[in-house]
């Protein structure tokens, strides 16, 4: 598990890191962190066992496992990626290893959004882009720069037009997607938003 995590907050314009290659179709919420992870109280150590079953079956082969991926920020997979069940779980404990954008052919509709809540973005490429970048990444180190604003992403060898929902991009170019600095910002509002519902006012008086 990295140990340097911090929680992205805010505006998200531009993120660059080593790339990391999983390559399956239909890597399901189950095998990016197994049912049994799913007791602890919070999120903090699910880092640590992210594809648990099958980096135990690779045997320190797994590209989580590898020495030169260590550092690796940005996850590139094939096609219906966090498909299954609908567990908050497995973006979590990406996000806690280190993943900090995924790239890939498509995505769970329900993984998609629990990546944009917390701060991942996850952009689209076709198959044949996405297996390009694979096939580097199996004899390369690969760092990409990736621009939100412009929807590109660029490495010294490689250049690629990313897709990505127009809401979702707004959202993270705004900030829109954190929710809690939103409302931390907008305390005033909130507060005379309260003082101004006549209910409150009763419940307070009652009480």
């Amino acid at each position: 598990m990295k140990s340097n995590f911090t929680p992205p907050i805010g505006k998200i314009s531009n993120m660059n890191g080593q790339c990391i290659s999983l390559i399956g179709n239909d890597i399901d919420t189950d095998r990016i962190i197994p049912a049994r992870f799913l007791k602890c109280v919070n999120f903090d150590s699910l880092g640590e066992s992210v594809f648990e079953d099958d980096r135990k079956i690779l045997k320190g082969n797994h590209p989580f496992d590898l020495k030169e991926n260590k550092k690796a920020s940005i996850l590139v997979v094939n096609s219906n990626f966090g498909c299954g069940s609908s567990r908050e779980h497995a973006p979590q404990a990406l996000m806690r290893w280190g993943i900090k954008a995924i790239i890939g052919e498509s995505f769970a509709d329900i993984f998609y959004s629990n990546c944009i809540a917390i701060g991942i973005p996850c952009f689209t490429l076709p198959k044949k882009s996405i297996e390009e970048i694979q096939n580097y990444c199996d004899k390369n180190l690969l760092f990409l720069e990736i621009d939100l604003k412009k929807s590109f992403a660029k490495s010294k060898d490689l250049n690629f037009d990313l897709q990505i929902k127009e809401t979702s991009r707004k959202m993270f170019l705004s900030g829109e997607w954190d929710a809690t600095s939103t409302l931390l910002e907008n305390e005033n509002l909130i507060e005379n938003k309260f003082n101004q519902l006549p209910y409150t006012e009763f419940h307070t008086n009652f009480l």
